[in-house]
């Protein structure tokens, strides 16, 4: 096991800090998906660094990959029990980036 930072927000930051794990996570959250759905649903993301993210969150148990032995691979992904937990925090994240859209569209 890895040693954590005595601070709880510097875990959190640790663990889902990272654009690309929050947007993930994100996609996730509605249901089982393939690489590709995963990779074509976030603009911007490489394949290489949507294979390290997707990694490390498996690594971090967030994350659960099931590959399945045909031909061609499949191979899915899907939250784990803990990666449901951050569904109240993703939306808190959501809300607040709706405020802040909002606030900077009066001013």
């Amino acid at each position: 096991m890895k040693e954590l930072p005595p601070c709880p927000v510097e875990v959190s930051l640790l663990v889902i800090g990272d654009k690309w794990k929050v947007l993930i996570l994100r996609e996730l959250r509605s249901g089982t998906k393939r690489f590709g759905e995963i990779r074509d649903s976030i603009n911007g993301i490489s394949q290489k660094v949507l294979t390290e993210k997707l990694r490390e969150m498996e690594s971090d148990g967030l994350v659960i990959r099931e590959a399945y032995a045909e031909i061609p691979p499949r191979v899915e992904y899907s939250l784990s029990e803990l990666g449901e937990t951050l569904g109240p925090v993703l939306d808190s994240l959501k809300e607040w980036g709706e405020m802040y859209k909002r606030l900077n569209a009066e001013s």
